[in-house]
């Protein structure tokens, strides 16, 4: 297996459990949104960070969607993808946009400190998910701590 399989493969494994971890908590609450679970992978899709994450990212999600039966207290589970193109401005404005109108349940994936950071704040705001596994500031579960979110990755905490 060449490294950029064994990355997919890390990568598919994490993401099957991360899906795992965000749809438990949605199948114990008796509501949900719109009558679908929708979850948005938010992503760098074609920047620095998108080898590591971006499309495959996002295939992983859906994969394990599918693994997960594809439903969840008998609604549909859809996954969508959004490019933050590694700008806080971008990935908040995608975000903003799939909770206002699209019914997301639960923001995902984020690589970029900065665009979590804004990422965390309206889904906090907006009683929403976010699980942010690629993002490493420390201070997303410190000082910037939500209890909407859930920090799935190697932080930058020396300490």
């Amino acid at each position: 297996m060449h490294t950029g399989e064994a990355k997919t493969m890390k990568m598919l494994a994490r993401f099957g459990a991360a899906a795992a971890i965000v749809l438990a908590p949605l199948a114990s609450q008796a509501q949900v949104s719109d009558d679908m679970v929708k979850i948005g992978v938010l992503t760098d899709m074609s920047g620095t960070q998108s080898d590591s994450t971006g499309p495959g990212s996002f295939l992983a999600a859906s994969m394990a969607s599918e693994d997960f039966g594809g439903t969840v207290l008998g609604k549909r589970i859809e996954v969508i993808s959004g490019d933050h193109q590694n700008k806080p401005d971008i990935g908040s404005n995608l975000v903003r946009q799939w909770l206002e109108t699209q019914q997301v349940d639960v923001v995902s994936d984020v690589p970029t400190s900065s665009v979590a950071f804004a990422v965390q704040t309206l889904t906090r705001d907006r009683n929403k998910l976010f699980l942010g596994s690629s993002a490493g500031s420390s201070d997303l579960t410190g000082p910037a701590c939500s209890p909407n979110a859930i920090h799935w990755t190697y932080d930058t905490n020396s300490g």
